[in-house]
């Protein structure tokens, strides 16, 4: 198959189904209602619309826990609904990606049924089953959920690993007869017609031989195994073999979520020559605002600490491999809420952080509802939430005596349930979500955030982003271009400029509440003779001696 680089060009819009759009009214999105919702994609201009997972699972992980690969989840729908997504999709010129979980499945899938049975399984080795040590688990790792990372099993006698949650066992890639089950299984969906993967936590598939214990931090209930299992000894072996049995077959993208990536490490992963993937996710730019403690444990954003880390991802891939841009997705609170203002300022500083990520080099990721400015939520109970994450947490820190208060705050900040409440699409009921109860509920600012009011308004955010998508596809130097870094050491500017051929960009982003005053004679003078082609204000206070950037104001020059 003659591979292409399309994805270079393109904007992805990721859907989590559940909180879409619901079409059958039982509170829960669903595939019909994503097909409802394509023209409205369309408008925005994207290019490739991601789904979270719709395969049949019990939902312990909101579907990242997977019981059947080759079914969908009733709650979302049939075979049918999806095969018509598809057609429809593609029928307007949009591409489909789907989540590849293949770290874990689920404990219900037929796989660990099997594996659980008896020692002597066929199945038992596609998973991690240990021998205790001392009356304890097998070692100290911790789940990313709370908790031990191993599940006693009464009937065998062992623990089988889980790093997530119990009810998600980790998959054993060391078993070639697995991953020849996982390459079937991704064949299956590529020879429907899905136009690429997002696969989960794959930097996790290998681990250490031996499972050794991990650093026990001071305070820490358990030892950190992540050096054991993240970009572990086979990963690249078993990326590279992916590639040859199934990747290569087809004109797809992949892009591989990799927490505790590095820069290195994705140049290794993202590299062409090496036939692994396209891009990677990173997570560094996602702990900028973490304390010691991890990321509930709150602090504010540097914004020196994140002009230098997009500038080392910039720079650091370019010309060997490429970037994915996100501020969003189902797993980080939204954006405006966390280095915008989501009050006074909520419009400028979404169009903000807008304009500064889809400047840089990369493919874009727009989460759902961040095109209208969506924001953080802050339920009264935490009966309200759901994440499993966010609830394991909450009981964790009770049981450690810290107040109800303080972990709310936390919540409020960090928790992934922000993202997951439902799409605001007007402002009737449940902001146009669904005629049931919804499985989540709205925030309440549905009535002054949706969709509806943002496509009837000229100057909303909504048209910021779809003006940005379409500069992507006018301006190869978007593409194409270096990455220069301007006042590295202002606390409130993020300022860069891209260069291709006699082409460039210069991209002012104010982070601030505060106006920024430049005096840069240089700057004010190419910027008199050059085109703004982004603005979120309405004029621009540009003068011989200065140029003034008010709260949260962006402007791009362009200069050929």
């Amino acid at each position: 198959m003659q591979q292409t680089d399309w994805w270079k060009k393109s904007v992805v819009y990721q859907v989590y189904p559940r909180s879409f759009y619901d079409s059958d009214g039982d509170g829960v999105g669903d595939i019909a209602g994503i097909t409802q919702k394509l023209d409205y994609l369309k408008e925005l201009g994207v290019d490739v619309v991601w789904l979270s997972p719709v395969y049949d699972s019990p939902n312990d992980d909101n579907g990242y826990d997977i019981r059947d690969y080759y079914s969908i989840m009733k709650e979302f729908g049939t075979m049918e609904d999806f095969d018509a997504l598809l057609a429809a999709a593609h029928e307007r010129g949009l591409k489909i990606i789907m989540d590849l979980v293949v770290n874990h499945t689920s404990d219900e899938h037929e796989w660990f049924v099997q594996s659980k049975s008896g020692k002597d399984n066929p199945y038992r080795d596609f998973y991690y089953w240990r021998d205790g040590k001392d009356g304890k688990e097998p070692n100290n790792w911790g789940s990313v959920f709370s908790g031990p990372a191993w599940k006693y099993d009464e009937a065998t006698g062992q623990y089988y690993l889980h790093i997530f949650s119990k009810k998600q066992p980790d998959l054993n890639w060391e078993n070639p007869e697995f991953r020849k089950e996982v390459y079937k299984m991704m064949k299956f969906w590529l020879d429907k017609g899905i136009d690429g993967f997002r696969m989960d936590v794959i930097n996790f598939i290998s681990k250490v031989n031996g499972l050794p214990n991990g650093e026990l931090k001071e305070g820490a209930l358990y030892g950190d195994g992540s050096p054991y299992f993240r970009n572990g000894p086979r990963i690249h072996e078993f990326l590279q073999e992916m590639n040859k049995e199934v990747l290569s077959k087809y004109d797809i993208m992949t892009v591989g979520e990799m927490p505790g990536a590095r820069v290195h490490h994705a140049k290794v992963y993202t590299d062409p020559n090496n036939n692994e993937l396209d891009m990677v996710f990173t997570f560094e730019h996602m702990g900028l605002d973490n304390g010691p403690g991890g990321k509930w444990d709150l602090k504010p954003l540097n914004l020196i600490d994140l002009k230098e880390n997009l500038k080392k991802w910039q720079t650091g891939l370019h010309g060997t491999g490429w970037n994915s841009l996100y501020w969003n997705n189902h797993d980080q609170p939204r954006i405006v809420s966390r280095f915008g203002d989501d009050g006074e300022y909520r419009v400028e500083s979404a169009k903000m952080l807008a304009t500064c990520l889809h400047m840089l080099q990369g493919t874009p990721y727009i989460y759902q509802g961040e095109e209208i400015g969506m924001t953080n939520v802050r339920f009264d109970s935490i009966e309200q939430y759901n994440d499993v994450e966010t609830l394991n947490m909450y009981k964790e820190k009770r049981d450690q005596g810290v107040p109800h208060e303080k972990i709310m705050e936390s919540i409020y900040a960090k928790g992934r349930d922000n993202a997951r409440t439902p799409m605001q699409w007007n402002d009737g009921a449940n902001g146009g979500f669904t005629t049931g109860t919804p499985w989540i509920d709205v925030n309440p600012n549905y009535t002054q955030i949706n969709a509806e009011q943002a496509l009837a308004d000229r100057n909303s955010i909504f048209y910021h982003y779809k003006h940005l998508n379409s500069l992507r596809k006018k301006h190869d130097v978007i593409t194409t271009g270096d990455f220069n870094l301007l006042y590295r050491d202002h606390p409130a500017l993020f300022a860069y400029d891209r260069r291709a051929g006699n082409e460039k960009l210069t991209v002012l982003c104010n982070f601030g509440r505060d106006e920024v005053v430049l005096e840069d004679e240089k700057l004010i003078s190419e910027a008199a003779s050059a085109e703004a082609v982004v603005q979120n204000y309405k004029d621009i206070l540009l003068d011989k001696e200065r140029l003034v950037l008010r709260p949260y104001e962006a402007v791009v020059f362009s200069q050929k």
